[in-house]
């Protein structure tokens, strides 16, 4: 199951400048390079085509992880990426586990069992569909299930983190408060930490760093991709158009300063994602070769 839809569209509101700051090589010796990982939403189509084809290109282009797209359906994709010398910590797991009550409390041993079997060390909850997203309440409600979840991962010595997109930086109607802001102040801070998207913060109208260092401590991973310059704010992710996605190093933000703030704050692990591209293959070799050389 795919978790978002295909983006298309053009919103009008403009973007403030919040990431006005010099770009600058990425550290040679940065500790994240020697694990860097692949999102492998970005190359999906491909893996419809090929899973082994894919996941070679992968590895060729120098990545030395993957993040699954699916926990309940990733086990045979982890094992060819690491007979391919790939590491697979990582993975989403169907949003519906969470926001969906009838497949809570069935779903939710499967997805920790399956990720405890394959050996991950991240468990991903990625998305919040429309219809459930719009009120305050349902924001509380998902952090508490999050946080029941998180409960059974710790004990299956797993992490469980969110992924956020842009609607959630956007004002609930009749509240001056974010979806957000709610997540930050009621997931439990050991339990339900974050994967924070650098692209999705952007263009969701705040600052990548200045959101890394509010959650210290809180943040167990990062995905790194770049947006495009000129881009408008969208919290719609319907909206946003295609070139919006960048590769890493050809767009706005600046990933040296992202990448010290992340070893500051203690973040595990990044990987490369970028959901839109003519050319996923070549687009990942771009945004590695970015990271590795500057």
């Amino acid at each position: 199951m795919h978790r978002r839809t295909f983006l298309q569209g053009v919103s009008a509101v403009s973007l403030a400048s919040v990431l006005a700051r010099p770009l600058h090589a990425i550290p040679a010796a940065s500790a994240y390079l020697k694990n860097i990982g692949l999102q492998l939403w970005t190359v999906r189509n491909q893996m419809e085509d090929s899973v082994p084809q894919t996941l070679k290109a992968v590895a060729e282009a120098g990545y030395k992880q993957v993040e699954l797209m699916d926990v309940e359906k990733g086990a045979d994709i982890a094992k060819t990426a690491r007979d391919l010398g790939m590491d697979v910590t990582s993975s989403f797991f169907d949003w519906q586990v969470i926001c969906k009550p009838g497949l809570f409390v069935s779903s939710q041993d499967k997805v920790v069992e399956a990720a405890k079997d394959m050996g991950l060390k991240h468990l991903v909850f990625g998305y919040i569909g429309k219809g459930s997203r719009e009120t305050k309440a349902q924001y509380q409600r998902w952090a508490e299930r999050a946080n029941a979840l998180g409960e059974k991962c710790q004990t299956a010595g797993i992490q469980l983190c969110y992924h956020h997109h842009s609607f959630e930086f956007g004002k609930l109607a009749g509240s001056n408060e974010t979806g957000f802001d709610i997540l930050v102040r009621e997931f439990d801070t050991k339990l339900a930490k974050f994967e924070i998207d650098v692209f999705w913060v952007a263009i969701g109208g705040r600052d990548p760093l200045k959101v890394l260092q509010q959650l210290d401590g809180r943040v167990s991973q990062v995905h790194l991709k770049d947006l495009l310059a000129g881009t408008p704010v969208i919290h719609d992710e319907s909206k946003v158009p295609n070139d919006a996605f960048q590769e890493v190093g050809q767009g706005t933000i600046d990933f040296s300063a992202i990448l010290e703030t992340a070893k500051q704050i203690g973040v595990q692990q990044c990987h490369v994602e970028q959901d839109q591209s003519p050319d996923p293959i070549a687009s990942i070799g771009t945004s590695l070769a970015y990271l590795t050389k500057g």
